[in-house]
């Protein structure tokens, strides 16, 4: 349940307290940034913190996304005890369909997200999902809904999609029909077969945005990403486990590559294969223009044993992820090596913590700058 160190980190220790100092305790994450997005679990973050409640506020504060996972993950990803948590056990429910029902999950996102849809949220989203039927990717935006109304799915069922990770849990159907009457049907996976880091997603919306000449951009040129501002926040790998290699691999079936000692070998190349381009992209274009200060990439690679699991949501598994957050907030910041892939620290620089704070800072100055020039915009940076 590695999701606990990314919401440890970007929820409820960091970057919401930090906003709140600044601009009082009714600050939000969503009253700050022009896009939000999240893949797998951090799509299910993405919509808690920016669907609206009765007040036109925040579902979801920051500070309420830890206790909900420390809640409803236990119940979301059961652990089998005696004889049905055994490898033979799991390897033979793992034969006849997903490892999990996915019955409660769809329960308490029902409960929680209820009838909002993507065109409700309080700033513009982006959340990767693929259509098992169609072969592509699905990204359900805020900024595509105008020339693709179908798009406006409701949050429940895009954050279901989102989560929906091959071999753990089913693929969810759904129906979605337009003003116009068009129905359309969708066939969807987890987003992280495709992104498992949608930072690059994220910027390719906003692009788009810049070349449609839309006015919440401007005077940014299409490509500018020196003028992009980017927190991407991690949750975990167990790279320098080294837990595999070429002479194990080479002996594998099928379903070695579906379960090797509590993981899932043949998900994890792809999602962290996935993920890597992606750091190894922005880390060189953010070089080339002299811009890393404005992309803070917080990522550990050191992760061991049940740490990196995907689902053992025991109450002492989630409290170590919650600690390792932590810790990883006090680590000074890292920027990924392009030659071995790890990140590795910058030799003395600020921590993770004083980053999200000095990105705190620009950002509470770009919204009363952005308040002043248009008191009534619905969107904030």
């Amino acid at each position: 349940m590695k999701c606990l160190i990314h919401n440890d980190i970007y929820i409820h220790r960091g970057h919401d307290d930090a906003m709140q100092e600044l601009d009082g305790p009714e600050a939000r994450l969503a009253d700050y940034f022009d896009v939000i997005s999240g893949t797998s679990t951090g799509g299910l973050v993405t919509a808690m913190i920016t669907a609206p409640d009765n007040n036109n506020r925040p579902l979801f504060a920051a500070k309420d996304i830890k206790p909900f996972y420390m809640d409803h993950c236990p119940k979301i990803f059961p652990q089998h005890s005696g004889l049905g948590g055994t490898i033979l056990a799991k390897m033979i429910r793992s034969l006849g369909g997903p490892k999990y029902d996915g019955k409660y999950l769809h329960e308490v996102v029902k409960e929680k997200l209820g009838d909002i849809r993507l065109h409700e949220t309080l700033t513009n989203v982006v959340i990767p999902t693929f259509d098992i039927k169609s072969l592509q990717p699905i990204i359900f935006s805020s900024y595509k809904l105008k020339i693709s109304p179908c798009m406006d799915a409701k949050l429940s069922d895009i954050c279901i999609s989102t989560s929906a990770a091959p071999t753990y849990l089913p693929a969810h159907n759904f129906n979605n029909q337009d003003s116009k009457g068009n129905v359309h049907e969708f066939n969807l996976i987890d987003g992280g077969v495709c992104a498992n880091n949608p930072t690059l997603v994220a910027m390719n919306e906003v692009t788009k945005q810049i070349i449609m000449q839309n006015p919440d951009f401007f005077p940014i040129k299409p490509m500018e990403y020196g003028r992009f501002l980017i927190i991407s926040i991690g949750t975990g790998t167990a790279k320098n486990e080294e837990k595999f290699n070429a002479q194990m691999a080479a002996k594998w079936g099928l379903l070695d590559w579906l379960t090797q000692s509590g993981s899932n070998p043949l998900i994890d190349v792809f999602s962290q294969s996935s993920s890597d381009m992606v750091d190894f992209h922005l880390s060189a274009v953010t070089q080339a223009l002299h811009s890393e200060d404005n992309y803070l990439r917080i990522q550990d690679d050191t992760l061991t044993g049940t740490d990196s699991s995907v689902d053992i949501a025991t109450k002492e598994n989630l409290e170590k992820l919650c600690h390792v957050g932590e810790k990883l907030l006090k680590k000074p910041v890292s920027r990924i090596n392009l030659e071995n892939g790890l990140f590795e620290p910058l030799k003395n620089r600020e921590t993770n913590e004083d980053a999200l704070k000095r990105f705190a800072k620009i950002l509470s100055q770009e919204r009363r700058l952005r308040e002043m020039r248009s008191p009534h915009t619905k969107k904030t940076f």
